[in-house]
């Protein structure tokens, strides 16, 4: 019986298994195209066809012995060919043989390791749990993008009849993502409205329970993220499912499964080499029908064939092959070491057109130059350009752009220029002082331009990359709209990069940011406290027993060091990573008054205090008072200290009474040699949280890792450790500090890393987390008003 198209793919998979080789022929050009796409992501151009060809046929002998998928064929697909890709290079580092590889289960998501604990997701074990027939639909029309007439076929069924399993699928996901929550104790109110959501969102409810699952995700931190991941599980799809079969780059791999011409070319793959789809399905008949004790030696040719078949294509094919990007270099102060860190997957970038390779044998085959060869190539380029955290009207900010080069061949000399949005202007250097001086680490030197700045630097070797972060200044009145847009030129290659987000009105601007093996750490103390003499103030200062609270307090200064020149003083034990050194250190203090002033530093092992002036200062209103945030730059002090051990702060303008709060932080990026590439960056926030604004958003632009562990240091002010309702969310749940109480519903509770007693009013919090593709940091209270200071965040970069 002949091959029909409108056979689905389950079909043809049942037809393969009863002996029908012509079916997985209609199987490879339907899906050849998206391997394809994938491992270019992968491997180098010469390499991606035998990844391809390797990863049918392990199919071919899965299916054929039984196992294989039975509907979802692009999904396992491409599970199969990551696990290629990755027991290839493990094989030839040696790390394991053959036999280990094989003993894999392809029908299992492949976990990338920058990406392990994605498959623990809810959204991720929600879809894992759905039927494969609703895998399949979701992943071809949700997280592919594919039209219903594009998937009808692969699914046997009209382009109606692929929406209407779809809407199905979707319900079914929201159905068992809601089952995962059930799954573990949610808080006894919450029950009841999780319950309800799934006819929440098909507005399915009655006025008066929709009004009541209003009210409740209001205050309710956990519920709002449910109901948020409901209501738009596409992107949960893409942002979740899309990188655990597709891996980090499922970026990369989308924009080029989405090319008209890449589509095009598999479609006609098989029919327009050699013999035809004839000889190539001939082949899979001879592989099929081959003694089992023959057929392992068949499949390396069969391999073969395919890979050969293809490169007829590879070699003519004029559209350009994407290829996983990765980090640049720490740009500021470069960290030892000379590897390359992974970089996100760019927004809108656009490529050289690629050069076919020269083949330097002219008698051997070109078919076998196209594929094997390792002359050099050319160099590729691909870029980023972000503002880091926010652009806010009347702040400072920083511009980052990060560039790739993952071409075979070093690039000319670059040129860079960087196009600004309206009322977002460049900051000189000033000549006294390097920290602002824009570009000229890493071989960059750059001037103010038109509308932003001109940047230049030497060649890019390949495989290489490089980043500049340029500090900008926004003005009050700059409009929201586009933001920064940026080109590179190298010879005639040329490359442009637009970012998603330009100015807001709020948010938080980044004070810092580089890329590197780099992390953050942060400690800090209070300088006021309560009586000595006063009934159970000797408990609370131990966290013990109640009053835990400076509002319950008049509260007098603190002096714990052993000078007598000074009239406040604390301290905080700073512990770093073994072999680090300082990159970026910024000294924040915040009090009660009405204006700020220089505070006192004394480094770990000195009798001496450095007297420290601000270079910015925030003014606040809360309802206690005036307070206020000031900033300093101590990188130089840091970086010629110990480090290690304890510092100690003194004699900042203050207030003492009740409600009263006075302490400091010191805020570090340090390089970590024990650490993946990472991307760490400051944010100076500054921001008051309660009241009206119980619950404030901070954009986290320029992060796009996927799922990708993070550090996050929080600095915050005037805490209540009595009052409960502070939440900290990274958009999955409220999350725990590593300090203090450990209460994921009381976060801002008077607890400070690096001081061992209460912090009345002064918290200095670690958090651990995993970030999706667009982070962001929400802070809420429901009772309590604090002053919002600093969000400190590194997390791995996306490979």
């Amino acid at each position: 019986m002949g091959v029909e198209s409108s056979r689905s793919d389950a079909e043809l998979l049942q037809a393969v298994r009863e002996g029908n080789a012509a079916a997985y022929g209609q199987l490879y050009e339907r899906h050849v195209a998206a391997a394809r796409a994938l491992a270019r992501q992968l491997v180098r151009r010469s390499e991606v066809e035998d990844v391809v060809a390797e990863a049918f046929t392990k199919i071919l002998d899965l299916v054929g012995r039984g196992g294989g998928p039975e509907a979802g064929f692009r999904t396992y697909l491409l599970t199969v060919v990551r696990r290629t890709v990755y027991g290839r290079s493990r094989i030839e580092s040696r790390q394991v043989t053959t036999e280990e590889i094989e003993a894999y289960d392809p029908g299992v998501p492949f976990v990338d390791p920058a990406l392990v604990g994605l498959e623990r997701s809810l959204i991720a074990k929600a879809f894992l749990s759905l039927p494969e027939r609703w895998r399949a639909v979701l992943w071809h029309t949700e997280v592919e993008r594919c039209k219903p007439a594009e998937v009808a076929p692969l699914l046997g069924l009209s382009p109606n009849g692929v929406a209407a399993l779809a809407y199905r699928a979707r319900e079914g996901l929201r159905q068992a993502y809601l089952q995962m929550h059930l799954g573990s104790p949610p808080r006894h109110d919450c029950r009841p409205v999780l319950g309800k959501m799934s006819a929440y969102v098909r507005d399915g409810l009655t006025r008066r329970d929709a009004k009541e699952v209003d009210e409740h995700v209001k205050a309710c931190e956990e519920c709002n993220g449910v109901l948020l991941e409901l209501t738009d599980v596409n992107r949960g799809l893409r942002v979740m499912v899309g990188p655990l079969v597709a891996g980090p780059i499922f970026g990369g791999y989308a924009a080029t499964l989405a090319k008209p011409a890449v589509a095009g070319g598999a479609g006609g793959l098989v029919r327009g080499i050699g013999g035809g789809a004839g000889g190539l399905l001939r082949g899979f008949g001879r592989l099929w029908r081959a003694p089992r004790n023959q057929q392992a030696a068949m499949a390396g040719s069969m391999a073969v064939m395919v890979a050969v078949a293809a490169g007829l294509l590879l070699a003519t094919d004029q559209n350009p092959i994407t290829r996983p990007t990765a980090a640049v270099p720490v740009a500021g102060r470069p960290p030892a070491g000379g590897e390359q860190p992974p970089v996100p997957v760019p927004l809108r970038s656009e490529e050289p057109t690629r050069v076919r390779p020269h083949v330097k044998n002219p008698t051997k085959s070109p078919i076998k130059g196209a594929i094997k060869s390792k002359e050099p190539g050319t160099a590729r380029l691909r870029a980023t350009v972000d503002a880091l955290g926010s652009l806010v009207r009347a702040r400072p900010g920083i511009v980052g752009l990060r560039l790739r080069n993952y071409g075979e061949a070093p690039s000319e000399e670059l040129a860079a220029s960087v196009d600004l949005p309206a009322g977002v202007t460049l900051i000189p250097p000033a000549r006294h002082d390097d920290r602002d001086t824009a570009g000229t680490v890493d071989g960059w030197a750059c001037r103010p331009a038109g509308h932003g700045a001109r940047c230049a630097r030497a060649p890019l070797a390949a495989g290489q990359g490089t980043a500049l972060f340029l500090r900008v200044r926004v003005a009050a009145e700059a409009p929201e709209g586009a933001g920064p847009a940026a080109r590179i030129d190298a010879g005639t290659l040329h490359v442009k990069a637009q970012a998603e987000n330009g100015v807001r009105a709020t948010g938080a601007p980044a004070r810092f940011a580089t890329d590197g093996k780099v992390a953050v750490r942060a400690i800090g103390n209070s300088l006021l406290t309560c009586p000595e003499a006063g009934s159970g103030c000797a408990e609370a200062r131990r966290r013990q027993h109640g009053r835990r609270d400076n509002d319950l307090w008049p509260m007098t200064v603190l002096d714990q060091d052993d000078s007598s020149g000074t009239a406040a003083s604390s301290g905080a034990a700073l512990s770093l990573p073994k072999g680090s050194r300082v990159v970026w250190a910024g000294l924040y203090w915040s009090a009660s008054a009405t204006t700020a002033g220089p505070i006192k530093v004394r480094p770990p092992g000195q009798r001496r205090y450095t007297l420290v002036k601000p270079d910015d200062v925030a003014l606040r209103e809360l309802p206690s008072g005036p307070v206020y945030q000031a900033y300093a730059d101590v990188s130089e002090l840091v970086a010629a200290s110990p480090g290690n051990g304890t510092w100690w702060a003194a004699d900042m303008p203050m207030e003492e009474g009740v409600s009263r709060h006075a302490g400091w932080s010191l805020v570090l990026v340090v390089t970590d040699p024990a650490e993946p590439y990472s991307q760490a960056m400051v944010l100076d926030a500054a921001t008051v949280v309660g009241g009206p604004a119980g619950r404030v958003h901070i954009p986290l632009g320029g992060l796009r890792p996927s799922a990708s562990p993070a550090r996050v240091e929080l600095v915050t002010w005037e805490g209540d450790a009595d009052l409960k309702g502070d939440k900290v969310s990274l958009g999955s749940g409220a999350l725990a500090p590593e300090g203090g109480d450990r209460d994921a519903s009381n976060v801002f509770d008077e607890s400070s890393t690096g001081a061992a007693e209460m912090t009345f009013g002064v918290d200095v919090d670690t958090i651990g987390a995993e970030l999706g593709v667009d982070p962001g940091l929400t802070i809420v209270t429901d009772k309590d008003v604090v002053l919002f200071g600093v969000a400190a965040l590194s997390v791995r970069a996306r490979s």
